[in-house]
């Protein structure tokens, strides 16, 4: 034993320099031979599990703690334990570790920060970074403060609540870009560009300290803010500028695997239905190892719903039904995928089988029913039972009494002239706007539009009652007092004599009004002329030569050349010729002598006369094929010239050339 004493000691010192050095693969050797000598020392087994760690041999490190389980306990080793389940992604296994140690120790608090922040408990990660923060004082202190804030980030953002203001400063481009998400969450999309360009500038200005940081690694650095920014643009509607960042996003081929994927996935949702072959090449950028454990649920939830969409798009329909089983397996309970696989059957023409899926869930998940009774609303207008959509509609307790809801089951049962239907849906939210909400904006819009609508169809007797309240709210609506004169004038006079005492005056309805300039204004449709005033007869002015204008002589018409000034014209000229009085009608029974007719051969005497070639006095109107004359103007357009055809080849006649602006016509 004596002997063996010297080596060890020299081994321990080789393994203390190593670790100072971050040789831990020479550690490591020096280690195993410690332990061969003594397989069970305490201190020789956690330097081993440690070695692995740095060089990350975490499964490994793993397996040599389960295998010394009695030499090494909880106390001694656990925060290694809970360190490799973590990064090894077994994160609840990791929290039962953390949790059964007895000591917590600040190092143990970190860790147990992370394993809450990856399970997405958010409240309990948030109180333990605040503890942290409170506690200690170290240089790890802006490190946990951009901790929280991303904490504070993920609320915002997925939980939908209004973050704590915790005074957290911006002073890295981390904590600026947390503080941007959490103004993406609060839809304050203005305000968290800022801050990108802010985070962006910062990560910029301290990545250029470095002399070692090349322009590759500020470009990669800043994938993360860049494509926020565009998420950002996306939101706002500017998708052209967001796809552009994107794309210089995915050209850069980073590292994260998750940044990848959500960038990915949200070109995807740019290009929708359209721009198929690009989505399809997107989604594979989403399948990545690892992304799983780098991203929230809800963001995985959204990239398999997209993959799905695409796939129904791409008409893959056995592929959109796996994903949409795995989507539902996962949650049951989420409409999104039961949504996608309804119009997957609407696509195939089974709207019947759509509209039983829809209410086996809505029977099946109560809590939401709402969006899932408004499908099956649409699917049957789409249809044409316009009375099964009223009815499925009135179902939805949530938005039974909203004003949006109710206009639509008014014109909805307008459309089929069910009016007794529309006005039993405007009694029924006006009762329980009175019970609930009485006196409110919403219960005097109501009372309104039942009223109008009583008028407009003739029920002035049922709009009394509508119109006597509005008339109580305000006595100075006089648009009121007149509707309610003209329902009772129908039912009891005597009560519309006695409102219309309430009418004002005429003299105080009067707005002085120019009458005159109203009937001259540009609007005016009659205009009342007004009478020349008569103020005394004048006498006629005599005219003297300067007051006598000189009368134009009148152009004498032309006539004809033949116009025989002797001869009268004839009266009936101007008539046709069918109806003038001498007209005798066309001769019947004489046929003209006819060139060319007779037997084969024969000719007539009249053949001679008609051969123009033998008439000297007629000269040629053009010149005769094969002539020596020519034209003294050249053709604009030269000739078009066949080509000779291929030895061998037939001559075949172009097809003719289709008309441009007919309707298929040739």
């Amino acid at each position: 034993m004596a002997s063996g004493a010297g080596p060890v000691s020299a081994l321990w010192t080789e393994i203390n320099r190593c670790g100072q050095n971050g040789d831990f693969s020479r550690a490591l050797k020096a280690v195993n031979k410690i332990l061969h000598e003594n397989k069970d020392d305490v201190t020789a087994l956690r330097c081993k599990i440690v070695c692995l760690i740095q060089n990350g041999g975490f499964k490994e490190a793993l397996n040599v703690i389960n295998t010394h389980t009695k030499s090494l306990s909880s106390d001694l080793i656990g925060f290694e334990k809970a360190y490799c389940e973590y990064r090894l992604n077994r994160v609840e296994s990791a929290l039962k570790t953390i949790e059964a140690i007895p000591e917590q120790t600040d190092k143990l608090k970190e860790l147990y920060g992370q394993v809450l922040y990856r399970l997405e408990r958010y409240d309990e990660c948030r109180a333990v970074y605040k503890d942290l923060i409170r506690n200690s004082q170290d240089e790890y202190e802006e490190e946990r403060k951009t901790n929280l804030s991303a904490v504070l980030a993920a609320q915002s953002t997925w939980e939908n609540t209004a973050p704590e203001d915790l005074g957290l400063p911006e002073s890295s481009y981390e904590l600026c870009y947390n503080a941007a998400c959490c103004l993406i969450g609060q839809a304050q999309l203005s305000q968290a560009m800022t801050k990108l360009q802010k985070a962006e500038e910062l990560c910029r200005k301290s990545l250029a300290e470095d002399s070692d940081v090349m322009e590759e690694d500020i470009d990669a650095e800043l994938a993360v803010i860049h494509s926020q920014m565009a998420y950002v643009m996306q939101l706002q509607g500017r998708t052209e500028d967001a796809l552009q960042l994107y794309n210089q996003v995915i050209k850069l081929k980073p590292s994260d695997g998750g940044l990848l994927a959500v960038t990915a996935n949200n070109i995807i949702t740019i290009n929708k239905d359209q721009n198929v072959f690009d989505s399809k090449k997107k989604v594979k950028l989403t399948n990545a190892e690892g992304v799983e454990h780098k991203l929230a649920k809800k963001q995985l939830q959204a990239i398999e719903i997209n993959k799905a969409l695409l796939a129904m798009y791409t008409n893959q329909a056995e592929q959109c039904g796996k994903l949409l089983s795995n989507l539902q397996s996962q949650n049951p309970g989420h409409p999104r995928p039961v949504l996608i696989r309804v119009a997957q059957l609407c696509r195939e023409k089974q709207h019947n089988k759509a509209i039983e899926l829809l209410q086996r869930f809505a029977d099946q998940h109560p809590e939401s029913a709402s969006e899932i009774k408004l499908t099956m609303a649409q699917l049957y207008l789409t249809q044409g039972h316009v009375t099964k959509a009223c009815d499925i509609l009135k179902s939805i307790e949530d938005f039974k009494y909203k004003l949006g809801m109710i206009s639509a089951l008014v014109t909805l049962y307008t459309h089929e002239e069910d009016m007794d239907s529309a006005i039993d849906v405007f009694t029924q939210a006006i009762q329980y706007y009175q019970s609930e909400q009485h006196g409110s904006d919403a219960h005097l819009c109501l009372v309104r539009e039942a009223a109008n609508y009583k008028l407009k169809y003739g029920r002035k007797k049922e709009a009394i009652s509508d119109l006597e309240q509005l008339w109580k709210q305000n006595n100075k609506d006089i648009h009121t007092l007149a509707q309610l004169i003209s329902a009772y004038s129908l039912v009891d006079q005597e009560k519309a004599k006695a409102l219309s005492k309430h009418l004002p005056s005429p003299d105080s309805m009067s707005f002085k009004v120019n009458v005159d300039e109203l009937e001259n204004s540009h609007g005016a449709t009659y205009v009342r002329k007004k009478a020349a005033k008569v103020v005394g007869e004048t006498p006629p002015k005599e005219q003297g030569p300067e007051d006598v204008k000189k009368k134009k002589k009148k152009k004498k018409g032309k006539l004809p050349k033949n116009h025989d000034p002797k001869s009268t014209p004839d009266p009936e000229r101007w008539l046709p010729m069918r109806e003038r009085s001498y007209y005798r009608g066309r001769k019947k029974g004489k046929k003209k002598e006819q060139v060319g007719r007779g037997t084969q051969g024969a000719t007539s005497g009249a053949t001679a006369e008609l051969d123009a070639s033998k008439t000297a006095s007629s000269p040629p109107t053009s010149p005769r094929p094969g002539s020596g004359t020519a034209s003294t103007t050249s053709n604009a357009v030269p000739p078009r010239q066949q080509k000779p055809a291929a030895p061998g080849a037939s001559r075949k006649k172009a097809p003719p050339k289709k008309k441009k602006g007919g309707k298929g016509g040739w």
